[in-house]
């Protein structure tokens, strides 16, 4: 019977694959695709047209970051009261919607600061956080594959969105271009997460009631694996979210052209595709914290590459370094929660390091911008910087227990137990 509960979820039938459906394109248009992604497109137009510092521009990102890091736990604890359909839905709506109003900025940074204060309140509903629990309560033993599947669309946005972008600001300008990004998000992720975004029924419940598997939040943020994910997750943050704000400019300012730029951010894209959906396999097959080191290391010899980096040849190497990379930061973290303190509050436990995730993004480009402002340059030094964080982090990893096999039993025999219980139209 267990066995037969593991064969459903690889069926292209089975009502979970709907929910990574929507999963994967409403991440494809969520905030951990848009912002991240087509941030750095912007700091040369918007300093052009407004005579903006690139720190100014760069605090923006900083002010989205930090409102993640605030808003997070909030979302994480209504997700996991709430569901997510009543989360995810109005989080669509609200962060299309202020996307779209940074068409009609001014010379004045308080619309521009307050915009991106605004899509940090939502932003981590649209994105990771929203979907993860509840692909969680579909999947046992295909659930680090799921996972990724779901984050293969944010590195397919990755991929598609600096282009679009990029285009729709050397076509149209750049206000055509939020405008173009925003109605995008909203098409992308709304339809489809009205229709299947729902939990499997009854799975949490059982989880709860089984071999007290699911942890409490005080018991898990007593404990020093919850302690080392989140400071993984905050330093990693730090070092990939400012090489990704600045690594336009950087390509640009070294005689890369803008369009050979945004081929570059898209290659981040393109190979953290291929990137997240091995670590799924991975993550089946091996223990979490390793494939999570090889990751790290890829993200360290990426940023080093990308400090010396002159050329777009050596720019697109960097690049897909680093994409490949990304599944350390959306994948791993969620499946690692899920092995260790089960489904019960994980949305509340996975905002928390996005706490700090944001925290280490927020960090990342505010000091490189700095950097830049003090030194007039991206000096080889300021960017290599950057690879420190990332190797703490996969240094850490050493500090993670291996988790048995008994949840993933325990789960299974949940998965059977509520296979033949209704669910409502899908």
């Amino acid at each position: 019977m267990a066995k037969r509960a593991i064969r459903s979820e690889l069926s292209i039938a089975y009502r979970g694959w709907k929910v990574v459906l929507a999963g994967f394109f409403g991440v494809m248009g969520s905030f951990a695709a848009v912002v991240p992604y087509t941030f750095g497109l912007f700091l040369k137009p918007l300093s052009v047209a407004f005579g903006w510092h690139r720190e100014a521009v760069s605090a923006g990102f900083s002010i989205a970051a930090l409102t993640v890091a605030a808003a997070s736990p909030l979302l994480g604890f209504l997700l996991d009261r709430c569901g997510p359909r009543r989360v995810v839905l109005p989080c669509i709506a609200i962060f299309c919607g202020t996307y779209i109003s940074l068409a009609w900025l001014t010379p004045s940074l308080i619309h521009f600061y307050l915009a991106f204060f605004v899509i940090g309140l939502v932003g981590n509903g649209t994105a990771y956080l929203g979907y993860s629990r509840a692909i969680s309560t579909w999947f046992i033993r295909r659930r680090g594959l799921a996972l990724s599947v779901m984050l293969a669309g944010g590195s397919c946005g990755a991929m598609l969105l600096p282009v679009i972008a990029q285009a729709a600001i050397s076509q149209y300008g750049w206000r055509t271009s939020y405008v173009a990004l925003g109605l995008l998000a909203f098409a992308l992720g709304f339809p489809l997460a009205a229709m299947f975004l729902r939990e499997q029924p009854g799975v949490v419940q059982s989880t709860i009631a089984s071999a007290g598997q699911d942890r409490s939040i005080r018991e898990a943020l007593g404990g020093t694996i919850f302690w080392v994910i989140a400071v993984t997750v905050w330093l990693y943050a730090t070092s990939l979210n400012g090489a990704l704000a600045h690594l336009s400019a950087l390509l640009t300012d070294r005689g890369v052209s803008s369009q050979g730029s945004a081929y570059a951010v898209a290659t981040i894209g393109a190979s953290a595709l291929v990137g997240r959906i091995l670590t799924g396999v991975f993550l089946d097959r091996f223990f979490g914290a390793r494939v999570s080191q090889w990751m790290l290391l890829m993200t360290v010899c990426g940023i080093l590459l990308l400090s010396v980096a002159h050329s777009l040849t050596s720019g697109l190497i960097a690049a897909s370094l680093i994409g490949f990379s990304m599944g350390s930061e959306g994948d791993i973290t969620p499946y690692l929660l899920s092995r260790y303190f089960g489904l019960k509050r994980l949305s509340t436990l996975y905002a928390f390091t996005w706490t700090t995730y944001a925290i280490g993004g927020a960090t990342g480009p505010l000091v490189v911008g700095r950097l830049f402002d003090s030194l007039g340059s991206y000096s080889p030094a300021t960017i290599q910087v950057l690879a420190l964080p990332a190797f703490i982090s996969c240094l850490l990893m050493f500090l993670l227990p291996r988790y048995g096999e008994q949840d993933v039993e325990n789960q299974t025999g949940l998965l059977e137990s509520t296979a033949e219980i209704p669910v409502e139209s899908m």
